[in-house]
């Protein structure tokens, strides 16, 4: 029997990552020691504290039973408490914060709740692929905004459409960036926020790795600019800070009408994160922040030896201020799928072709540190036997 896909899946390209997950588990089964610098997965344990905090809570029978689908009060609170301390934004915990099953849930189903069939949503390029996925789900049409190196991978506002623009309901921003590491600045959501009031346009930015940062820099919250919640949310988690990726927990926050909008959609799709999780995100949020910066120490350490070593093959990078994740292009006579195919083959080392993030990422690769320093330095050696001296 033989069942027919709804348009909507078979317009939906294959996960980024669900790919290189094959490609490693394929080379694993043929005896091949992979280093994946591939996905940003942090690697370090999550902290005790919070560890603890959830073996208490999961033995509380109240927490065996349904969750609020918008987030335990509690946990909200110290969403917003974290943002008053970090940001100095003032959050109100029971209209302007949502909980989430992972930042990327959020991010996802936002286009659900305002993007009809043929609405236009403008998405970076390259970017987070669920940005378009989402909206692609929901029968959108993504308008690409080039993300160059020539503009510090910042879209360029002023490059887009008229028609474009008008049409467009939704823009996805993401600063720190992932793939790129680019960062932005206090003038450029300036920008952003006067685009989307002159074109009423919902602004989702994407503050993932606001806590991972280096060299004394540190990154900002859409939502500190002001007017920043007349016309946009933020999405953000526990995951990179706290070293939880895997507990999916995260947060919307900002403009109140859509923060419900979200709360209401997800009432109807899920039952909520296990409260055990929402308490052990609490011991992260409201806890010691130290975790951060000995995480970033690491992170920092590994980020110097990527980039000394792929520059003593002939690259010129720069080290980039934040994420954990380096941008570089591919060597002369590459595409970003040979190379990425040829690291593999040859050296059974992982690194993210930058066209699985876009167009835009044709011609360059993504490294992830979130592998031991010693592992990096083994790929980089196994690097340079295979490639040698590189050209441009």
């Amino acid at each position: 029997m033989r069942f027919t896909e709804a348009e909507r899946i078979k317009n939906l390209p294959p996960y980024l990552f669900a790919r290189i997950e094959q490609v490693i588990a394929q080379k694993k089964e043929e005896g091949v020691d992979i280093i994946s610098l591939g996905i940003g997965d942090p690697d370090m344990p999550t902290p005790e504290h919070i560890i603890k905090e959830a073996e208490k809570q999961i033995y509380v029978p109240e927490n065996h039973q349904y969750p609020s689908s918008v987030g335990m009060l509690s946990y909200r609170k110290a969403v917003a408490d974290f943002y008053t301390k970090r940001f100095g934004v003032e959050l109100d915990p029971k209209k302007e914060v949502v909980s989430l099953i992972g930042s990327k849930e959020g991010i996802a189903h936002i286009s659900w709740c305002y993007l009809n069939p043929g609405d236009v949503v403008l998405v970076p390029d390259p970017g987070y692929p669920v940005y378009s996925g989402g909206a692609i789900l929901a029968g959108a049409v993504p308008y690409y905004m080039p993300l160059t190196k020539e503009n510090g991978f910042l879209p360029d506002l002023n490059s887009i459409p008229e028609d474009i623009a008008k049409k467009a309901k939704m823009m996805f921003i993401n600063y720190p960036n992932n793939p790129t590491g680019a960062i932005a600045d206090e003038n450029f959501y300036k920008e952003v926020i006067e685009f989307a009031k002159k074109y009423e346009i919902l602004v989702c930015h994407d503050n993932a790795y606001s806590e991972v940062s280096y060299d004394g820099y540190l990154p900002l919250s859409f939502l500190q600019i002001p007017g920043a919640k007349e016309v946009g949310i933020e999405f953000s988690s526990v995951s990179k800070a706290y070293n939880m990726t895997g507990w999916r927990i995260g947060w919307i926050a900002g403009n109140e009408s859509v923060v419900e909008a979200l709360g209401r959609f997800k009432s109807n799709i899920d039952s909520g994160q296990f409260q055990a999780v929402q308490y052990a995100a609490m011991a992260g949020l409201n806890g010691p922040q130290d975790i951060i910066a000995a995480n970033n120490e690491i992170y920092r350490e590994r980020r110097d030896v990527v980039i000394d070593g792929l520059n003593a093959m002939g690259w010129n990078l720069e080290k980039p201020k934040a994420t954990f994740y380096i941008w570089a292009p591919v060597p002369k006579g590459f595409t970003s799928a040979s190379f990425a195919e040829y690291v593999i083959e040859k050296a059974g080392v992982v690194v993210t072709a930058g066209n699985g993030y876009g167009d835009q990422g044709e011609g360059y690769f993504r490294v992830s540190i979130t592998i031991p320093k010693e592992r990096i330095v083994e790929a980089l050696e196994r690097m340079k036997k295979y490639i040698g001296k590189v050209e441009f």
